[in-house]
C-alpha cells in the first residue's frame, strides 16, 4: 500500500481529532524512521518527547520483551515482583520518598489533582469542597474534562462542559499574579516549568523560585507537570532543577517508558502521599510488572549513556546556532536542552507549511500554536547528525515563502 491510500483508511473510518503530516512510518530506529515507501527521515520532534532515548532502544526493547514472556498484568489486587524495585530506583533517582504509578500523562495529573486536594482537606485543613488550584494560561497537562476545563485555550473546551470548578487560571510568568491570587484555601499552584504545547515558553529567570517561596508562605503545594520537560529533555533530569528548586508533587510520563509502552507516575514525599488510602485511587494497568520493567530500563539508559548531559550540550550549541539565523521568517528562538521552539513572523503564513517543506528535505518537525516549530530531537542524537538536521532548518527558514516548493526539494539525507 502506498501513502495515499493509508491516508485515505485513517480519513474513512478515524476520528478526525488530529491533523497529522501525511508522512506514514513504518519503522524506527534510533533517530531515524522509515515511511511506507521506504524514504528516510530525522525525527526531530520524538513523540513529544517520549521517545528520548530513540526508537525502539534495544535495551528498552529487551526488558519489554523478556518481561512479556514472564508477567504482564496482575492488577493491583496483587504483588508482583517488578513494582517494588522500580519505585525503590525512581524514588532514589529522584530524591522523593513515593512513587504512584499510572499510564497516561493526564491520568497522572488527574493523580496529582486529587492528592492536592485531599492533602488540602486531611493536612492543611482547608473546609471540605472548597480547595482551589491555581493555573496558568497556555497549559497544557491533557484532554480529560476536568482537565480541558481549565485550558485557556477555547478549542480545547468548546463543546465538552459543563467543567469542573475549582480551578483559577492566571497570566503564565507572571509572580505578582500568583501572588494576590493566593488565599487560605489554595492547595496548590499546578505549572509546567516550561510551556512546550504552548510554544516552548520558558518563564523568566527566578519565576519557579517565587512560586516555590510562595507556596512555602502560604502553606500550599507546588506541583510541577514534568511530562515533557522532565527526563532529560532540557539538560537536567528535571526542569526545575535549573532554578535549584525542589517541587511537592512531579508529574512523570512520556520518556519514562523509552516510547515503549503507557506509564506515567507522580513523585512526592510521605506527607502528600499518605493521604491515600487502600480504595482512593487506582489503575488495572497502573504498575503492571511490564510497565515497571520498560520504565525501569529507560531510567537507566537516561543515566547510564550520559543522555541528559548531552541534551545540556548540543542543546545549548543548536540554540546559540538558530539565534543567529538571519531568516525574514524568525521572530523568536527559544528553549532550554534540545527542546527548542522557533516562533515565526505572522506575516510568514504559518509553521506548517515549513514543516512540510522540511518533510520534503527528510527532516520532521511539527508546528504548534500556528507559528512555532518545535524541535525536540531524540537524546542520542550525534553532533553530526544535529548540524546536518540545523542545517535543512536553515535552508528552509532562509527562503522566501514562494520559493519554499524549491527550498524544500527532496536532498539526500545523511
Amino acid at each position: 500500500m502506498k501513502t495515499a491510500e493509508f491516508v485515505d483508511l485513517e480519513d474513512r473510518f478515524g476520528a478526525h481529532n488530529y491533523h497529522p503530516l501525511d508522512v506514514v512510518i513504518e519503522r524506527g530506529e534510533g533517530i531515524w524512521v522509515w515511511d511506507v515507501e521506504g524514504n528516510k527521515y530525522m525525527d526531530l520532534l520524538a513523540a513529544y518527547s517520549a521517545v528520548n532515548q530513540g526508537h525502539c532502544h534495544p535495551r528498552i526493547i529487551e526488558s519489554l520483551v523478556s518481561q512479556s514472556h514472564q508477567l504482564t498484568l496482575t492488577s493491583r489486587a496483587f504483588r508482583n515482583d517488578r513494582l517494588g524495585p522500580f519505585y525503590a530506583y525512581l524514588s532514589k533517582l529522584t530524591g522523593f520518598d513515593k512513587v504512584l504509578p499510572m499510564n497516561t500523562g493526564a491520568e497522572a495529573v488527574e493523580t496529582a489533582i486529587k492528592a492536592a486536594r485531599k492533602w488540602a482537606y486531611t493536612v492543611k485543613g482547608v473546609p471540605r469542597d472548597e480547595a482551589e488550584i491555581l493555573v496558568f494560561s497556555g497549559n497544557f497537562h491533557g484532554r480529560t474534562t476536568t482537565i480541558v476545563g481549565f485550558s485557556s485555550e477555547e478549542q480545547y473546551r468548546e463543546g465538552f462542559g459543563p467543567f469542573t470548578p475549582g480551578f483559577r487560571i492566571l497570566p503564565y510568568g507572571d509572580f505578582d499574579a500568583v501572588a494576590e491570587a493566593m488565599h487560605p484555601g489554595v492547595a496548590a499552584i499546578l505549572i509546567e516549568p516550561i510551556q512546550g504545547e504552548g510554544g516552548i515558553i520558558v518563564p523568566p529567570d527566578g519565576y519557579l523560585r517565587h512560586l516555590r517561596a510562595l507556596a512555602d508562605e502560604h502553606r500550599s503545594l507546588l506541583v510541577l507537570d514534568e511530562i515533557q520537560s522532565g527526563l532529560g529533555r532540557t539538560g537536567k533530569m528535571f526542569a526545575y532543577e535549573h532554578e535549584g528548586i525542589r517541587p511537592d508533587i512531579v508529574i512523570v510520563g512520556k520518556a519514562l517508558s523509552g516510547g515503549l509502552y503507557p506509564v506515567s507516575a507522580i513523585l512526592a514525599d510521605d506527607e502528600v502521599m499518605d493521604v491515600f488510602h487502600p480504595g482512593d485511587h487506582g489503575s488495572t494497568y497502573g504498575g503492571n510488572p511490564v510497565a515497571a520493567a520498560v520504565a525501569t530500563a529507560a531510567l537507566e539508559v537516561l543515566v547510564d549513556e550520559g543522555l541528559i548531559e548531552r541534551s545540556a550540550t548540543l542543546g545549548t550549541e543548536a540554540i546559540e546556532r538558530l539565534r543567529g539565523l538571519d531568516s525574514p521568517h524568525v521572530h523568536e528562538v527559544r528553549g532550554r536542552g534540545l527542546w527548542i521552539g522557533i516562533e515565526l513572523n505572522p506575516e510568514a503564513g504559518g509553521a506548517r507549511q515549513f514543516c512540510e517543506a522540511l518533510q520534503h528535505r527528510g527532516v520532521l518537525c511539527k508546528e504548534t500554536h500556528e507559528h512555532v516549530i518545535r524541535v525536540a530531537p531524540p537524546l542520542i542524537i550525534r553532533r553530526a547528525e544535529l548540524d546536518w538536521a540545523l542545517e535543512q532548518i536553515e535552508a528552509v527558514l532562509t527562503a522566501q515563502p514562494e520559493q519554499l516548493t524549491t527550498a524544500s526539494e527532496a536532498v539526500q539525507v545523511a
